[in-house]
């Protein structure tokens, strides 16, 4: 999708864990390993937009973990408050607002996106460091503290 706004943009990005492995995919332009995800696009807001870009990118449909308040009324619709937020620099002149949701899969059948990605894969923590080319610290962070929360059932929504 195209750019919202020129200099700042909403995206999600969704750290699938099953098994004890996270869901990572090498994306093919920017040349990365990195959780699914993108842009918000402006007629969604970003429970959809997590849910969206999940099935796109991997074929998977999931389940987002969070706390949901009970806050639901006319007018006003409670959502899935993200586990982080972070902004990120993109070029000189963008940045991203990334909403960084923990989700575990519920059904559909593992699919590589090629026209995005050249692989996906599930990866336990200790395959984290051997991936080329190498993954960035902060989404070794991300990936290995998802593996932890999902795991462990250290995480609202979790079973």
């Amino acid at each position: 999708m195209a750019h919202i706004h020129e200099k700042i943009d909403f995206t999600v990005a969704i750290f699938v864990v099953h098994q004890q492995r996270v869901l990572l995919v090498h994306h093919r332009r920017l040349e990365k390993w990195l959780p699914l995800g993108g842009h918000i696009e402006l007629d969604e807001n970003p429970e959809q937009a997590a849910l969206r870009e999940a099935k796109e990118e991997s074929g998977l449909e999931v389940e987002l973990l969070g706390e949901r308040p009970p806050t639901t009324e006319p007018g006003t619709r409670a959502l899935i408050a993200p586990r982080f937020l972070d902004i990120h620099r993109i070029t000189d002149t963008h940045e991203h607002i990334g909403m960084i949701y923990w989700a575990r899969p519920r059904n559909g059948t593992l699919t590589l996106a090629a026209e995005e990605h050249l692989d996906i894969r599930w990866c336990a923590a200790s395959d984290l460091e051997a991936l080329q080319p190498a993954m960035s610290d902060a989404v070794k962070w991300y990936c290995r503290k998802a593996i932890e929360e999902i795991s462990s059932g250290n995480c609202l929504g979790t079973k």
